[in-house]
């Protein structure tokens, strides 16, 4: 895998060793868990956004819900349980 080097402040550089050795993994391994975790949070915060703006518009907001309980449907399909209990706001 190609590799690059990336400048960060010898704090964060300090908090990432000690992550890392705290968390019995490499560095490069905490720090590209963070960087998905961080990826993420991003793409749920902007659906939320996008969530939040059509949640005024009764209209849309009602065929969004019945499309989601329409894939509720599927909670029988042999996945994980935990998925079940997942409703929309």
């Amino acid at each position: 895998m190609p590799s690059a080097n990336v400048r960060i402040s010898p704090e964060s550089r300090e908090t990432l060793r000690r992550l890392a050795s705290e968390a019995g993994e490499s560095m490069q391994g905490v720090l590209e868990r963070a960087i998905e975790t961080y990826r993420r949070e991003r793409f749920l915060r902007a659906a939320n956004v996008e969530f939040a703006a059509l949640k005024p518009n009764s209209k849309a907001w009602r065929e969004l819900v019945a499309e989601q309980r329409r894939w509720d449907r599927t909670a029988d399909d042999g996945l994980d349980p935990i998925w079940a209990n997942i409703r929309p706001a």
